[in-house]
């Protein structure tokens, strides 16, 4: 008898997954949509970015690297795992975790800080055109609003502890970490507000601060609005029993 496989910081297996066990059609197929559009604004804009920077003598890798480097694409990449996960219901470990209310809501949260930054700091910074704005507005407005409305509409209300929440900022945390670690190497820094070449350490730590002071308060309005709804008891019992019997035929394996 071999114990169940581990992720990190995993959510609770009395939690009940998403969709719940007896989905409807709408959350299978809202789910489903999410899904398609990132995945397809996710290839555009690493179409477009191979594209610009071999115009400039760099290969796809350079691109590729070039495109890590910002925390739409990380974050629309991370989306399109999640609601890929949610609409297909894979039976795996890493299928389970990326549909959990607690994974999901997450995820969803970093959509909207996404879309939020962008649209409050980044905006008026360039018009893009054509193809490039329909890509533009998927990544920033699109995605972001379809995740919150199917948060709102699908996701059930579930328990969430102080130290489960607080490792929602894992995510941006370590995505400034590594941003300002790759920019003293690189003298690259994919946003304005956090270039250090023009602003200064002193001057981006504030900013830095701000981002997750504002990041922070979007965390508290998610978990209130959570904690403020009504629990769905029948649905959530089902999936509670469902998920205790999967982890039983997973510890007999």
């Amino acid at each position: 008898m071999t114990a169940p496989p581990t992720l990190p910081t995993p959510p609770s297996r009395d939690e009940p997954e998403l969709p719940l066990h007896t989905p409807s059609a709408a959350s299978l197929t809202a789910a489903a949509l999410i899904a398609l559009i990132a995945w397809l604004a996710f290839a555009a804009q690493t179409d477009i970015t191979i594209d610009r920077l071999a115009a400039r003598g760099y290969g796809v890798f350079d691109a590729l690297e070039r495109m890590s480097s910002y925390l739409t694409n990380l974050t629309v990449l991370l989306c399109a795992i999640s609601f890929t996960c949610i609409a297909l219901r894979p039976p795996t470990p890493i299928g389970r975790f990326f549909r959990a209310p607690t994974v999901v809501t997450a995820i969803v949260v970093y959509m909207v800080f996404v879309g939020l930054a962008y649209n409050f700091l980044l905006r008026h910074l360039w018009t893009p055109h054509g193809y490039r704005s329909l890509v533009n507005e998927s990544l920033h407005t699109v995605l972001p609003a379809l995740c919150a409305l199917y948060w709102l509409l699908f996701v059930p209300r579930f328990h969430l502890t102080i130290r489960r929440s607080l490792l929602w900022l894992v995510y941006p945390l370590a995505y400034i970490a590594a941003t300002m670690l790759r920019g003293s190497l690189s003298d690259f820094y994919p946003y304005p507000f956090i270039d250090v070449l023009e602003l200064g350490y002193e001057r981006v730590l504030i900013n830095e601060l701000a981002l997750i002071g504002a990041f922070i308060g979007l965390m508290v309005l998610f978990i209130a609005i959570n904690h403020r709804r009504p629990q769905r008891t029948r649905e959530a019992s089902i999936a509670t029993q469902h998920a205790r019997q999967d982890v039983t035929q997973d510890v007999g394996r």
